[in-house]
């Protein structure tokens, strides 16, 4: 099959795992190709949009027989941005990662594979997104391996959308303790969206860190 991988954001955290995908769809036999860039999209048999942010038009979905996305809620629940984060803010240490046909509204298409992702609460960013990123692996290559007897379904219940996230979502409450605030510290990202509060007219920023446990 001619597959294509499609990450229009050059700076994703997902890069390495779609970098692995490919390699693994490649050692199946398939024509795989990389891009970054939905203009490039050529005619073949399967997209996978990973980790984009651009809705595709409607004439770049006409090139592919299907064309799949991943997003971590049980959809029609949870559309729109940033699923996870918003639901381990909302206490869930169980979440949903849902493949589905690409559509010209957003998070709206029918449903083939679903998966749970499973917490234990102790994980920081860069945790959740090696989850994220082993699940969306395994979404991907079952789909192919099970193509084309994959069964799809509607999305049928009462839908919900989350806003996207700015780096101001990551201020801390200062009457609050960190306990009560652990799952904000949990997906905050030291580098683009840090942990910060602010007192006494200034702003003050925190980085949060695992410390490695070594085994004796």
């Amino acid at each position: 099959m001619i597959i294509t991988l499609l990450c229009d954001n050059p700076n994703s955290w997902i890069i390495p795992y779609v970098k692995k995908i490919f390699k693994e769809l490649e050692n199946y036999g398939n024509d795989v190709i990389y891009i970054n860039d939905y203009k490039k999209i050529k005619r073949g048999d399967l997209a996978f949009f990973l980790g984009c942010e651009k809705i595709i038009p409607e004439k770049y979905l006409e090139l592919n027989e299907h064309n799949l996305v991943i997003h971590e809620s049980d959809l029609p629940q949870g559309k729109g941005w940033s699923p996870l984060t918003w639901q381990i803010l909302e206490n869930k240490n169980r979440i949903t990662i849902t493949l589905f046909e690409a559509s010209t509204n957003v998070d709206a298409g029918d449903i083939y594979l679903q998966e749970l992702i499973y917490l234990n609460g102790t994980e920081l960013l860069s945790e959740l997104k090696h989850k994220q990123g082993i699940y969306t692996e395994k979404l991907v290559l079952d789909y192919v391996n099970k193509y084309p007897n994959v069964k799809r379904r509607k999305q049928c219940g009462e839908e919900s959308y989350y806003k996207k996230r700015t780096p101001e979502d990551s201020e801390l409450d200062i009457s609050n303790s960190i306990k009560e605030q652990f799952n904000l510290l949990r997906v905050v990202d030291n580098d683009r969206y840090p942990a910060f509060f602010r007192m006494n007219g200034h702003k003050y920023v925190l980085k949060i860190y695992k410390e490695q446990e070594i085994d004796e």
